[in-house]
């Protein structure tokens, strides 16, 4: 393939991946957060955290198009270690096709003992959340963190982006600290990246 031939497919493929976001916002603006699709620069800072030789499965929350997806799986994790919670049927079926192998779940991620049904059970490396918590309240936001953490060992993490200044979830509403891991401008708009994690012990 020459370069311009690949960069004609990677400008393609981009414009699609915003098409298919934009249509996502207008029809649930709730259920998106932005209306362009991350960037594959944060994608790729947010997929640092993941460690692929935990042998653990890591579990990802509002792929949407799937930038984060591509950014984790790039990062050494298999596509069948990988459970992605959308909960857009649309993007789901897009997200299938793009990404075979991959344990892709249509659902709620605030509910998510009904959402992994079989795999409710499973205890994962960490998670990687586009979710947009800040069109949901605070107790919610808070419960959603306390519940995803129960998931994971101690001292893993979640990481969270968000496009406010602060951390959609407040420091002190429950057992988890809250650290910024970065601020990247290269998104548009420009995010916050947050790590949430319950303390080691010992």
């Amino acid at each position: 393939m020459s370069a311009r031939h690949a960069l004609r497919k990677a400008i393609s493929e981009r414009f699609d991946e915003e098409l298919r976001f934009l249509k996502g916002w207008v029809d649930k603006p709730k259920a998106v957060g932005a209306i362009l699709p991350t960037s594959s620069v944060t994608a790729r800072r947010m997929a640092s955290v993941v460690n692929p030789a935990s042998g653990l499965p890591v579990l990802e929350l509002g792929p949407g198009t799937g930038v984060i997806t591509r950014a984790i799986l790039e990062r050494g994790v298999a596509p069948e270690n990988l459970y992605s919670i959308e909960y857009s049927e649309d993007f789901v079926r897009f997200l299938r096709r793009d990404y075979p192998g991959v344990n892709f779940i249509q659902g709620d991620a605030f509910d998510l003992d009904a959402t992994l049904g079989a795999h409710k059970d499973l205890t994962f490396d960490s998670v990687v959340s586009g979710v947009p918590l800040l069109n949901f309240p605070t107790p919610r936001r808070i419960a959603y963190v306390e519940d995803i953490l129960d998931r994971i060992p101690a001292g893993r993490p979640i990481v969270q982006l968000t496009y406010g200044p602060r951390s959609p979830v407040p420091p002190g509403g429950g057992n988890y600290e809250v650290k910024k891991l970065d601020f990247v401008i290269r998104n548009i708009p420009p995010t916050t990246l947050w790590i949430y994690s319950r303390p080691r012990h010992g």
